[in-house]
């Protein structure tokens, strides 16, 4: 009798075990998991990857310090001077809007030379 009642309870038991297990894998596959899976991927691939090029451009900045030290780059040449900031566009005004008109009886039509501007 006990041998019966061990034997269904670990039965029951082993179950109950495969059932959580095969559901937890089912919820895993489906098409929104798999789609955060894979936007996690992307982010911790893209963190990755901006830390390898923060190291890339650290280690040149330093390389390049290294070699202008030791050609004596670092120095400017005598007689030289500081070139002026260049200004900002704010400071010169807007840019001048070229248009081109076209001559026929239709109405005037104005063509933007934009290429940024969607058409």
């Amino acid at each position: 009798m006990f041998r019966r009642t061990f034997w269904f309870t670990a039965g029951a038991a082993a179950g109950v075990w495969a059932t959580t297990k095969v559901n937890r894998k089912i919820q895993q596959l489906t098409p929104e998991s798999l789609a955060a899976q894979a936007a996690n991927k992307a982010i911790d691939a893209g963190h990755r990857l901006k830390d390898f090029a923060l190291d890339v451009r650290a280690g040149m900045a330093r390389r390049e310090a290294e070699l202008g030290e030791a050609l004596g780059l670092d120095a400017p040449p005598p007689g030289h001077r500081e070139l002026p900031e260049p200004r900002g566009r704010a400071a010169l005004g807007p840019a001048p809007h070229k248009t081109t008109t076209t001559f026929s009886a239709r109405p005037a039509r104005t063509i933007s030379y934009n290429r940024n501007e969607d058409h």
